[in-house]
This record gives structure tokens, sequence and C-alpha cells, in this order.
């Protein structure tokens, strides 16, 4: 196992909330996504980038929105077939986040010119990825999902794409949601052989000991028997009117700071550019499921990794033959996979000691498979968004995924 340290800057996703609306400003080129004007169209190409939009369904019909970044700024492959990277976004917001800084500090774009070939992802609910075979989003249906199926359904579709159109195996990179999100996929032994290699970034499989005072005051809220009363909704839009009364009703409870609504969020983050922060109030935060929040909630509640709980024995009897639900073994994730993990010392969500949880955990892990790098001053968005992260976190990153790529 290796171990190092680094340094960088951040963001939050629910302050949008709170403050109301947006920022002015931003760099200027990169704006916001519509419909019509895709991320790819929006800020990759505008940097010279070549880069496709694609749609992927899964099994149950969601039809997922991807970008491909075929190559970087400087010239083409001359025929190589590139090693695939998909990259996946947390909670809250999408693959746009990744997109917020220079190309220089950007990863898919810094991969890009490394010379892979860079998919990001978008999960269901998401801006772009609000589509269905047969469901619409005005509809409940649409949002009776929890991370669960992220691990059933949209990780093993983007995955199969990929493999399917490169021939590769993949590498992966995730942060926050989508670290959890592959954790839970190896425990269940899915997406082992199509893997090359995983990163995590503020990683979250365990949140007993978060510091953020009003994430857990939320997490607290946030239970399946009274979560649809309060809320009244099952889609959980920030810039909702539902959502946005719930998450101000926490700032009046005690001991919680609404005044630095980013710091309360995600621990202090110590790099963030102005104009970042106001490009990422443009276009985050995004939709979840309500019923995805209350699933993150019980990692929080119950201090296991387990399938979601529906609060009620015969509801969990039904979905699962038991009356809890199954949990999710880390311990069977395979040993031989390479695994980078990057975690902050200022991140008040993946903090010090669920991360060391986690590592306990891995403690078996080959030692010459494991690398973990601890960035002091990095809080939870610094990891995305921050103005050093290419020199504190990025670069450690690509030296990993070249080491173990393939042959």
């Amino acid at each position: 196992m290796t171990y190092f340290r680094g340094f960088s800057t951040a963001v939050a996703t629910v302050v949008l909330v709170v403050l109301g609306g947006c920022c002015g400003g931003g760099h200027g080129v990169v704006d916001v996504p519509t419909e019509e004007l895709g991320i790819c169209s929006s800020a990759v190409t505008i940097h010279g980038y070549k880069c496709q939009e694609i749609q992927v369904q899964t099994k149950d019909g969601y039809i997922l929105s991807v970008q491909r970044i075929l190559e970087g700024r400087y010239g083409s492959d001359n025929g190589v077939k590139k090693q695939p990277v998909i990259i996946q976004h947390g909670v809250l917001v999408d693959g746009m986040t990744w997109l917020l800084n220079s190309p220089e500090q950007n990863l898919p774009l810094i991969l890009a010119d490394k010379g892979y070939d860079v998919w990001i992802a978008n999960t269901r609910g998401t801006r772009f990825s609000r589509h269905h075979t047969s469901l619409d989003p005005s509809s409940p249906a649409f949002w009776d999902w929890s991370w669960d199926e992220l691990v059933t359904y949209d990780l093993p579709a983007v995955f199969d794409h990929v493999s399917q159109e490169t021939g590769h195996k993949i590498h992966y990179i995730g942060h926050s949601l989508g670290t959890l999100i592959l954790i839970a996929s190896l425990a269940e032994g899915k997406l082992v052989e199509q893997l090359q290699s995983v990163a995590f970034l503020s990683p979250i499989a365990y949140l007993s000991h978060m510091t953020t005072v009003i994430g857990a005051v939320a997490a607290r809220s946030l239970l399946p028997q009274v979560v649809t009363k309060a809320l009244g909704v099952e889609e959980f839009n920030p810039k909702g009117k539902a959502v946005g009364n719930f998450l101000k009703s926490l700032c009046f409870r005690p001991r919680v700071n609404c005044y630095d609504l980013l710091s309360a969020f995600t621990g202090k983050n110590c790099c963030l550019n102005s104009s970042t922060v106001e490009l990422f109030l443009k276009n985050e935060p995004q939709s979840t499921s309500t019923k995805n929040m209350v699933h993150l909630s019980q990692i929080v509640q119950y201090g296991v990794l387990a399938k979601f709980n529906y609060g009620r024995m015969d509801y969990n009897l039904r979905h699962y033959g038991r009356i809890n639900p199954p949990l999710y073994d880390l311990s069977k994730i395979p040993r031989d996979i390479p695994i980078f993990i990057s975690y902050g010392g200022r991140d008040a969500l993946s903090d010090l000691r669920d991360v060391g949880h986690l590592l306990e955990i891995l403690k078996s892990h080959d030692v010459d498979k494991l690398t973990v790098q601890y960035v002091e001053n990095y809080a939870h968005a610094d990891f995305i968004m921050g103005i050093n992260a290419n020199d504190n976190v990025y670069k450690y990153v690509t030296a990993f995924i070249t080491k173990h790529g393939s042959v």
C-alpha cells in the first residue's frame, strides 16, 4: 500500500437552494447546457476537443446521457486504440461539475490530453438523463429508485456500452456517490471482469462520523415512513419549493449554521476560484429521487452499507424475503483490483474516521494494488473543482492509471 500527501479546492451542492439564485459572471465561455446545447457543446468542444453526446439505455428503461471525449487538443491517436476511462459524479450534480475550471484543471480534459478515451456518465434524474422508454419525470414511478438501482442498472449499462465500443477494460474514477456505487458493485462481484483500475475521490462507504451538522440533521429527518408526508414529492429537486422549504427548515435546528452553507455541508474547502463557484451555481444542483436521499441517510442512521430499508418489516419481506435488508459485504471486494483512494482532512462528509473504516476493511488488499493519498487541507468539493486539483490530486490519479494500464 502506498501513502502520500497533497493539497487543493471546493464548492457545495445545496447552497443554491438557500441563496435562492445564482450569480452572474463566470469564465465567459462555459455556460449552462440546454437540451439543444448539451454538455459537449457548452463545455468541451469550445476548448478544441472532440466530444460526442451519447444515450445509453438501462435494463429498467432509463435513458442516460453520456459524453465521450474522443481526442485531446494535441492531435490524432494515429489509429491506436485508447484506454477508456469512465468518470462518475456525486449526488445532486451531473457530469458538468467536472468541467467548470480551465482545461488544465478539469480532470476529463486532462485525461483526454493524456491520450485516454474519456466517458462522462450522468445518473438518472439529472437534467440530461430524464428520459425513459415508458415513464415521464412527472410520474412518481419515474422516481422510484435509490442508489441500489444505480448499482444494479446504471453502472452496468454504461460499462457494457463502453466495453462494446472500445474492446478494452475500463479505468473508473468516481467522486462521493460515484465511489459508493462502485464500492457496492464490487462487493457484489459486479463489473470486476470489465475493470482495469479504480480511483475513489472523497470516498463514501460509511457516514457515521460525518461532521456536517446540517447533513446529520437532514439525515435524521429523512426517514422512509415520514419523508413523503414531510416533502410530498418523489423527485428531490433542490430548486423546487418543497425541498427548498425542507432545507430552509433545517436552518432553525440547534447548532445548525446556515450562514456559511458551503462549509456547513462539505467542510471548509481550501482552494475554490470565485468564478468557478459562480459557474457551479448556474449549473447545479440537479435532481435526484427522494428515495435515494433517504437511502443515503440510512448509511448515517444505521452505520452499515445495506440495501434500501423500507422501514416496515412486511415491505422488507416483500422485497428481500427477510425483515432486514441485505448488507453489502465490502470484505468481498477482490484484492487484486488496483484501487487509488484520495481523501481530505477537512472533508465534513467523507470523514477521516469513516475513510479509516473503509481502509481497515481493505487492509488485506494486495499491497502493490492499493494507493492512498491524504490531502490535508481539502474538503469534499475540492477534489472536483479545486483550482490546483491537477497538481495535488489529478497528476497522481493519471500516474496511477498509467501504471495499471492494459498491456
